[in-house]
């Protein structure tokens, strides 16, 4: 009877046993910390320093937002990672008759320079890394976390952080975007110009397979999509004459972690070294603009709301794979997120999960563990071909814009998420406590909601913002900042002054849709 066939995620088939001959490249060692850095951007990894531990927050007010943040400090957090919601992603304002029903209900809305000044209140932004998952408005959220980094009397050279700013996987894969992509390209390198001479250890974008894996590709797709969108924003960089060696060390990625153990450890050394390798073809000669560091979530579209506690095996199982994979910063999920948004206790044990990892595991006494592992070798070099030969298929298309434009990444995550979903229903996979293992236990976990009387909060501190500033001087910044955008000049210092002078995210963004156009 032949050997039952076994394949990972990706559709890879997995052998039974591996042997040196799988790994023809074996003799070859490679070091931490160098090029083309498989094995870990660092000599020492954990050694020298933990990932930064973070927790995904935001919801409500910034006032609820705010303590939930001083929580988790307190809790051993080392860097903060912003949600913001809905309207505040689509750039409206909390009084826009668009955002009804969705204030404050998948992260914090933030109008306006005075709500992020309450949102970060206690804390000094000299002092901690925030991480900002926003995009189509990244420029206006960046705008005033400097605004209120100015306020606090911080030195701008010393704010660490990060925004998405990842528009190109929006179109492809989550739909919060605004502008076209030629524009919403031209925002971006506005940005890469403005904090390379201002911001400097300010990562200026993540480029993000998250949301393109939770949108149902694979894990090779994963990385393929992410690398070529990546190619893309430092093709427009060097197009707008910015130094590859200056705005390529503060790129940053971010990555989904699933439940395939060692496929997603695999994907994450073959993306380091695909990283190195296209930096090095597009003229970066520093090593450190060739080192790809990443940011991981666990994977929320795992998380399953039957028996929702075994979310919190798979959310260690994923952190695992992270850290062995060789994460620079890591947010674990709430067991309770398929429900909510997390409660404080699913919180805790998300941060829980990651400190037993980090201190009682020992995946972090020694640089890349699993480095000369057969399969984990064999593996990592089959996802770097296969992921070369899909972005070979989109350089052909003339890159990751035209690919979107034509449908075809969109189309490939569709027929991989099809496929898992098909594969779930017919029980050749396995979801523990969904198709098999059930239980008939009515399940009493407790949801964490957000009422709907935010909105009305929010509204109120518009109208007192509105009536509390000067209306010329926001007329003139604002009519400012569409002269600039219209004659190419980089907008950034005069969407800063917007914010100074209290103008809304929703003017900001309404100025620029007048300018730009919307992308339908």
């Amino acid at each position: 009877m032949p050997d039952k066939k076994i394949y990972t995620d990706s559709a890879i088939e997995i052998k039974e046993v591996y042997t040196p001959a799988d790994v023809p490249f074996a003799s070859q060692i490679e070091m931490p910390g160098a090029f083309p850095f498989t094995r870990g951007v660092q000599e020492d990894m954990y050694r020298g320093k933990l990932w930064t531990m973070r927790q995904y927050a935001g919801f409500s007010t910034a006032e609820e937002s705010n303590k939930r943040y001083h929580y988790l400090l307190s809790q051993g957090v080392m860097g903060l990672s912003v949600a913001f919601d809905l309207p505040t992603q689509i750039g409206y304002d909390s009084d826009h008759p668009l955002a009804e029903g969705e204030v404050g209900k998948v992260g914090v809305a933030i109008d306006s320079i005075e709500d992020m000044q309450t949102l970060f209140s206690g804390i000094k932004l000299e002092e901690v890394s925030t991480s900002m998952t926003i995009n189509a408005t990244a420029y206006i959220l960046l705008a005033f976390y400097v605004a209120l980094a100015k306020k606090q009397g911080a030195d701008l050279r010393k704010i660490a952080g990060t925004i998405q700013n990842d528009i190109l996987k929006e179109y492809a894969a989550r739909g919060t975007y605004i502008y076209p992509p030629q524009p919403s390209m031209r925002i971006i390198t506005d940005i890469f110009e403005w904090c390379s001479k201002e911001l400097p250890k300010w990562n200026t974008i993540s480029i993000s397979g998250y949301h393109i894996r939770e949108a149902g590709s694979t894990a090779v797709q994963e990385i393929a999509f992410t690398l070529s969108n990546g190619k893309a924003y430092v093709k427009a960089a060097l197009d707008k004459g910015l130094d590859i060696n200056v705005f390529g060390r503060r790129l940053s990625f971010f990555f989904n972690s699933h439940n395939n153990l060692f496929e997603e450890i695999a994907k994450f050394r073959a993306a380091r070294r695909m990283w190195a390798s296209i930096m090095k073809e597009l003229g970066a000669t520093d090593p450190r603009a060739m080192m790809l560091r990443f940011h991981t979530q666990t994977g929320g579209s795992t998380l399953t709301a039957q028996q929702p506690q075994n979310n919190i095996a798979r959310v260690t199982v994923q952190s695992l794979a992270a850290v062995l994979g060789g994460t620079q910063s890591l947010h674990t999920n709430g067991f309770d997120e398929a429900l909510s948004l997390p409660t404080e206790e699913a919180a805790r044990i998300a941060l829980r999960t990651q400190q037993i990892v980090a201190f009682e595991s020992g995946a972090a006494d020694t640089v890349d563990p699993l480095a000369g592992s057969y399969y984990v070798e064999a593996l990592t070099n089959e996802i770097e071909q296969k992921a070369y030969e899909l972005i070979a298929t989109i350089d052909a298309m003339g890159g990751s814009v035209s690919a979107i434009e034509e449908g075809f990444i969109q189309d490939a995550i569709a027929r991989s998420s099809y496929d898992y979903q098909r594969k779930i229903e017919s029980g050749e996979k396995i979801i523990v406590g969904v198709n098999k293992f059930q239980t008939t236990e009515k399940d009493t976990t407790p949801v964490f909601k957000i009422d709907d009387s935010i909105r009305q909060v929010q509204s109120q501190k518009l109208a007192q913002l509105r009536n509390n500033r000067n209306p010329a001087k926001c007329d003139q910044v604002l009519q400012d900042l569409s002269d600039k955008a219209t004659g190419g000049e980089n907008i950034m210092p005069t969407v800063i002054e917007a914010v100074e002078h209290k103008c809304t995210l929703g003017e900001i963004a309404d100025t620029l849709r007048e300018v730009f156009g919307e992308y339908k």
